[in-house]
């Protein structure tokens, strides 16, 4: 029978050309959806491991208690050592070192007095170590704008907006006025090397980014490090995987009794963006439960519609001597045909536009001007398994139960008013 149904619809495409075109469509919508606030999630969450947290950070407990103030003097000592038992506990990993600082550049004219200043937000990264990972990370070479990455000690990136601001160029001197680890007032003077663009509001309006040596020399930190930042070793989030690492770290280097000791965070418990990443997920499940639900109703109505517009079909197979439950069946039979047609197509074309959007994106920023957060310039979709599903909820189950709640009717006709029906 579904060898014969098969058949009928291939052949009487008045009758199934336009149902499977609609099911395509509401299912290749619903996989795009699901795709589309996936990758947003995930570039919010790569974003930030990227720049700021890690996928997990450990750090000293009383720096963590005022890790949004940057407190340099709270920093991890005897880092070298920390940093080479956690390489062999977790050698799958990718440890760094990273400095978060504040301060003032000061731009001096040809007479040394100050020209222009600006205040800055400085993070510092291994730029100079054959073999790195953080230029490639940071994605600098994408992102630079003027001149070039630093290759020698004494030489940072600036964001081109504040480039333009203190009207200084790649080759020009600088001085950064900050503190030192110890509280102390600090000065170091660096060489611009080039200008980079972030694409975020946020980091272009102050950002510089300078080797982790220079700034442990100029902050009086040596042999110590704000933070000590992991990567998993897919370079993908996962919560399960990071809180394991971390149960395990802290059970044998924390001590709470000791603010100066090693504590290890996850990426999911970063201060604001601990909200924002559950606000986003659960955000991203209710779109996608709605549009789901609001795209079975659409097929559940297309089923439904299409089952009623068929009664003076049914009505000549009733006459003709078929019986009632194998035309219901049939009906069935079809409607399923349909949406696996329907949603096996609409998952191939959702799944198209979502590859397309996982590699070229949405360019966002004229969209976060004036944002107080760091947040990616443009987002892009991610192909997860459950988009090559999630479409057929709507597309299969949803339009088979328009039809199913239409082909009740079927057994409330009557033989005797099916001549005058025939005869209108």
């Amino acid at each position: 029978m579904i060898r014969f149904l098969l058949k009928g619809l291939l052949r009487d495409r008045q009758r199934s050309l336009l149902p499977i075109i609609v099911v395509a469509a509401g299912v290749s919508l619903t996989v795009l959806m699901v795709c589309y606030l996936a990758g947003v999630l995930g570039d919010f969450i790569d974003f930030s491991a990227k720049f700021s947290t890690g996928h997990v950070k450990i750090m000293t407990h009383a720096y963590a208690e005022n890790s949004d103030q940057v407190p340099t003097d709270l920093a991890l000592t005897d880092v070298n050592s920390l940093l080479d038992e956690v390489q062999a506990d977790y050698p799958d990993m990718d440890w760094v070192l990273r400095i978060q600082f504040g301060g003032l550049l000061d731009v001096p004219d040809e007479n040394g007095e100050t020209r222009s200043q600006g205040t800055v937000m400085g993070i510092s990264i291994d730029m100079l170590t054959p073999g790195s990972k953080e230029p490639e990370r940071l994605t600098l070479e994408q992102i630079l704008v003027h001149g070039e990455i630093p290759d020698s000690p004494g030489e940072i990136l600036i964001s081109d907006d504040l480039a333009n601001n203190l009207e200084v160029a790649p080759g020009d001197t600088v001085t950064l006025m900050s503190s030192t680890m110890y509280g102390s007032m600090a000065f170091y003077n660096f060489i611009i090397a080039g200008t980079v663009r972030f694409g975020t509001v946020v980091m272009d309006k102050g950002a510089i980014i300078a080797d982790i040596s220079d700034v442990q020399t100029a902050l009086d930190m040596y042999d110590a490090s704000s933070e000590i930042l992991g990567y998993l070793p897919d370079g993908y989030w996962d919560a399960e995987q990071a809180e394991i690492i971390k149960m395990g770290f802290n059970s044998k280097f924390s001590d709470p009794e000791d603010e100066f000791s090693p504590v290890m965070s996850l990426l999911n418990e970063e201060g604001l963006l601990a909200g924002y990443l559950e606000m986003i997920d659960s955000m991203s499940f209710i779109m996608v439960f709605v549009f789901v639900l609001a795209m079975s109703i659409v097929l559940w109505n297309t089923g439904l519609i299409g089952g009623l517009r068929r009664y003076g079909e049914v009505g000549i197979r009733l006459a003709i001597g078929e019986e009632k439950g194998h035309i219901y069946r049939s009906m069935i039979w079809e409607s399923l045909l349909i949406g696996i047609v329907g949603s096996a197509f609409g998952t191939i074309v959702g799944l198209l536009f979502s590859y397309w959007l996982q590699e070229v994106g949405i360019d966002i920023s004229s969209m976060t001007q004036g944002a107080t957060m760091m947040m990616p310039g443009s987002f892009h979709a991610k192909i997860i398994p459950s988009a090559y599903y999630i479409g057929f909820i709507p597309g299969l189950i949803a339009s088979s139960a328009g039809t199913m709640l239409s082909g009740i009717g079927i057994y409330k006709r009557q033989t005797a008013v099916l001549f005058k029906e025939l005869e209108t």
